[in-house]
């Protein structure tokens, strides 16, 4: 499990592709304590760590995965978003997060205010039934707040924190981000779907 803090960017270092495994050589801000077996959360995907060599951590990701999310858009050199897993005791600051991406947004509109930042992003219409205003999302395994919510689209408000921690900052117009929504509201959707068939 994880909390949707970002705990700081790692970089791609090295990329080993074949046709079924990707291999994605990272440098960690932080590899203390971590052990071979370990779950990572790369740009809010949960990865097991295969191999450690001092800072860098080595990921292998199959075809299904690079399909849902959007690690097969990385390069060496690239920045990511990381998160280890939570541990007992640890501080719940986000909300809780599987690391299971269930779509991709892209964004459609990048605003600078002040020293932060308005983002517009749109997602695919059967994911919209679990986005609304004030409600959290994962957002390349950062836990945010979403804002205004219209058709298929969706804004969030970055401070200059979030923007410091995280990719955030350097993403475009037409990139693409992971979205996870949370199980507690998947499960209270599923819910209310239910009790409405059942009701007609």
């Amino acid at each position: 499990m994880f909390t949707g803090i970002v705990q700081g960017l790692g970089q791609v270092v090295r990329l080993d592709r074949d046709d079924v495994v990707w291999t994605f050589h990272i440098r960690l801000p932080n590899v203390e304590g971590l052990q071979i077996g370990a779950s990572v959360a790369i740009n809010g995907t949960c990865l097991t760590a295969t191999a450690i060599t001092g800072n860098e951590v080595a990921f292998d990701v199959i075809s299904e995965t690079l399909e849902r999310t959007n690690l097969h858009t990385l390069e060496p050199g690239h920045d990511v978003n990381v998160e280890r897993s939570l541990r007992m005791g640890d501080e719940l600051g986000g909300h809780l997060l599987s690391g299971h991406i269930m779509a991709v947004a892209e964004i459609t509109e990048r605003s600078k205010v002040g020293e932060g930042m308005d983002m517009k992003l749109n997602v695919q219409a059967d994911v919209m039934k679990y986005i609304h205003e004030k409600g959290y999302i994962g957002l390349n395994g950062a836990s945010l707040t979403i804002g205004e919510v219209t058709g298929t689209s969706f804004f969030i408000h970055l401070i200059p924190e979030t923007l410091r921690m995280t990719t955030f900052g350097s993403l475009q117009v037409g990139q693409k981000i992971n979205v996870e929504i949370d199980g507690m509201t998947q499960t209270i959707v599923a819910t209310v779907e239910r009790m409405m068939k059942q009701e007609n």
